[in-house]
């Protein structure tokens, strides 16, 4: 069973702009993929000083729609994301694990 990973890119002129419906704006990966292989599947940059390991924190995504069906932050990734200063709303790429579909945006896009 496959989800649907949607992004939504910033325009050049730094206006938000829906790309869900432009077809290089997502992408189909197996359920219980990580979200760093979707963004990698995509072929849009993703932060990372430690090759998704886990340990940088710096792959760090805003769900925009869908969050509500992720599993619960695990002790380990809020540790995360506490130790190297990145935001609590984010969630690391790395750790998180697509269970249907969403679609997400990176400060950087």
């Amino acid at each position: 069973m496959d989800a649907q990973v949607h992004f939504q890119v910033s325009s050049p002129a730094g206006c938000e702009t829906d790309t869900s419906k432009n077809p290089s704006s997502a992408t189909r990966v197996p359920i219980g993929s990580a979200l760093s292989d979707a963004i990698a599947q995509a072929g849009l940059p993703l932060a990372s000083a430690c090759g998704s390991d886990g340990i940088c924190g710096r792959c760090g995504v805003t769900i925009l729609v869908g969050g509500s069906t992720l599993a619960a932050e695990t002790d380990e990734e809020v540790r995360i994301k506490s130790r190297n200063r990145i935001d609590p709303k984010l969630r690391l790429a790395c750790r998180t694990l697509v269970t249907a579909d969403l679609e997400i945006t990176a400060s950087y896009w």
